[in-house]
């Protein structure tokens, strides 16, 4: 009988929940909004029964052996996640458990960022890579590092938080709590925020979304296209002090604000170099995902249960 695992993505929005092959192949794909879910019970109750509805339709018979779990502040060694700040549930929800006893077979959980980057280890671009960062620029900014091929997270499972990383001082209010984040700065949030205030615009749910700012920009706006450098230029120089802790090989961008391919690309490579330290210059390349972005989510998911 052939073994497949679940993979479960926890966002603010939606809940991705499938079946994927150990050969990276997305078998059953659903989803359940996460406004649904006020109680993280219902949300594994429905998910469950998504799962084992996926499973009953697929041809030959498969044995399911384990469950994967991405979620904002998922921590590894607890199977909890804690404190999410862009989540309903409040405090630490022992979400491991709840599918383990659900579902009978052994539930991994991580920030989804983490597991984005094993996803990229075993199915994407990073194959064979020992050291590499792993960057997702959506709504916030999350990373997954990488180093002597093993996924660091640290004495508390909360390692690589780099979005939190303190870029300028005083800067915008996070979601953190704190001021000057990172990702307030380096995300589609974070673009927009920037392209109002280039424009003097009030920053609200109303203003430009990130994507029509990129189309902005390669229709040569020029405000449109100095939003973009700005952004470059603090994630370029982010990128060079990360580099000094780990040295990797690559960094891999994704998510909704690295589509702005090589806009964002080129210049976030010139400030890098611009930024290192000697040693490393010319040394560390930036690229996009090879993971497929309808996919990545499960497929990082179920790399919990491959590795």
């Amino acid at each position: 009988m052939n073994q497949v695992i679940a993979a479960v993505d926890i966002g603010g929005t939606n809940v991705v929940y499938g079946i994927v092959s150990r050969e990276g192949k997305v078998l059953a794909k659903s989803v359940v909004p996460t406004k649904n879910c006020l109680e993280p019970s219902v949300m594994v109750e429905k998910v469950v029964e998504g799962l084992q509805h996926q499973l009953s339709f697929i041809d030959e018979p498969k044995e399911l052996c384990g469950v994967g779990i991405g979620a904002p502040n998922g921590n590894f060694h607890t199977g909890c996640i804690e404190f999410a700040p862009n989540l309903n549930w409040k405090g630490i929800i022992p979400l491991a458990e709840l599918f383990e006893k659900a579902l009978g077979v052994k539930a991994l959980l991580t920030n989804d960022a983490n597991a984005a980057a094993l996803g990229e280890m075993i199915f994407g671009d990073a194959k064979g890579m020992n050291d590499f960062l792993f960057i997702t620029l959506g709504t916030g900014l999350g990373s997954g590092i990488v180093a002597n091929g093993k996924l660091i997270y640290g004495h508390d499972g909360l390692a690589g938080e780099l979005g939190h990383v303190i870029v300028v001082p005083e800067g915008r209010s996070c979601g953190c709590g704190r001021k000057g984040c990172l990702e307030t700065y380096c995300s589609a949030t974070g673009l927009r925020r920037t392209y109002a205030e280039m424009t003097s615009t009030e920053f609200t749910a109303k203003t430009l979304s990130s994507k029509e700012i990129v189309e902005r920009a390669i229709q040569e706006d020029p405000i449109a296209q100095n939003a973009l450098d700005y952004t470059a230029k603090i994630l370029g120089a982010a990128l060079a002090n990360a580099v000094a802790y780990t040295s990797p090989k690559t960094i891999f961008l994704f998510g909704g604000l690295a589509n702005a391919g090589d806009l964002l690309l080129i210049p976030t490579r010139l400030y890098m170099e611009e930024s290192l330290l000697n040693i490393y210059k010319n040394k560390v390349e930036i690229r996009l995902s090879g993971l497929p972005e309808d996919d990545a989510a499960l497929l990082g998911a179920a790399s919990l249960i491959m590795e």
